[in-house]
């Protein structure tokens, strides 16, 4: 087996910087997206609510005009 390889310390803080600057980023880029996703997802609500009323609303159209053929 090879020993160990002595790592520059140079090379261990540009490592840790860049993993502690990555971790910055994603966190200041999370808390970006965050409100943009929940107003996606308020707006998508809205949007399924109205559908499924007009469905419901088009399926007790078509319920109520066979009813009136069949009659």
């Amino acid at each position: 087996m090879i020993p160990p390889v002595q790592v520059s310390p140079l090379i261990k803080f540009t490592r840790y910087s860049a993993l502690l600057m990555g971790m910055i980023y994603g966190k200041k880029r999370y808390d970006y997206l965050k409100p943009i996703a929940e107003e996606e997802r308020r707006i998508e609500a809205a949007e399924k609510k109205k559908r499924e009323e007009l469905e419901r609303i088009a399926k007790e159209l078509a319920e109520a005009s066979e009813d009136s053929i069949l009659k």
